[in-house]
């Protein structure tokens, strides 16, 4: 009786532990805007071309997501 007990805590806790991080995750989904990639300034290296981005995140530090004639990739801003 006792472990059927525990074992109902526990899956009570695993569930609500699960339903705050969704919420969580849609509230910090909404405070970060949509980051605009741009057209870029110069043509990249064409090795550059097999490294997809979506996002500027994505990238390394120095480096921007912008659109080339193979897609979006990452670009040295230096």
């Amino acid at each position: 009786m006792r472990t059927r007990a525990l074992l109902s805590i526990l899956l009570l806790c695993v569930l609500l532990l699960q339903a705050r991080g969704g919420q969580r995750s849609q509230r910090m989904n909404q405070k970060q805007p949509p980051s605009e990639i741009k057209q870029c300034e110069k043509r990249p290296k064409i090795y550059l071309c097999t490294i997809p981005c979506t996002d500027h995140r994505e990238c390394q530090a120095n480096n921007i997501c912008c659109s080339t004639f193979c897609g979006n990739v990452c670009m040295n801003v230096l």
